[in-house]
């Protein structure tokens, strides 16, 4: 698989859905299910086979996103970074992941969130410039299923990415 061609003055969003969780217990306490964990594996694998490798990734501090990056950390070996927990991601609307998003230091030139539904589909959906890709931007707009992966094109900084600046280049879900 070819890596992802972008921009030398650019940077690299990932927004991800955590991979297919458990019934049972409390909802922040949901683990992943065996299906989840390959979900999620296979996400990591497909990262590094693009080079579409964060620098940084900010997670939800829910049991299954906080798998689902440990499967993440692990499919991506030494070039991994170690999430940061975030509380208030967890089930958070777009706008409270925007601004997760709009506050990541600005020498990070690939950062990776991994969410919630409604907030990771609104929040890509809200991002997405007008020159994305189409099948992708369609594939968005019809669900965000777990384990699924948006990456983006940024140009400029962090703390001023706005609605519609966004370039959405790939959508992939895992199965």
């Amino acid at each position: 698989m070819p890596e992802f061609s972008k921009r030398h003055d650019s940077k690299m969003l990932i927004i991800m859905r955590h991979a297919e969780a458990d019934w049972g217990l409390d909802d922040f306490n949901r683990p992943l299910t065996q299906r989840g964990h390959g979900q999620a594996s296979e996400a990591g694998q497909w990262l590094q086979e693009t080079g579409a490798i964060p620098e940084m990734i900010i997670s939800s501090a829910a049991l299954r996103t906080r798998q689902t990056t440990t499967w993440i950390e692990d499919a991506l070996g030494e070039k991994a970074p170690t999430a940061s927990l975030d509380e208030r991601l967890y089930n958070a609307p777009s706008s409270a992941l925007i601004g997760a998003i709009n506050h990541a230091p600005s020498a990070v030139n690939s950062l990776m969130l991994v969410a919630h539904l409604p907030g990771v589909q609104d929040a890509a959906m809200e991002l997405m410039r007008s020159d994305s890709a189409v099948e992708a931007s369609t594939e968005i707009s019809y669900g965000f299923p777990p384990a699924s992966v948006a990456v983006f094109e940024v140009l400029g900084n962090w703390n001023e990415l706005a609605p519609g600046e966004a370039k959405l280049i790939a959508f992939r879900t895992f199965s």
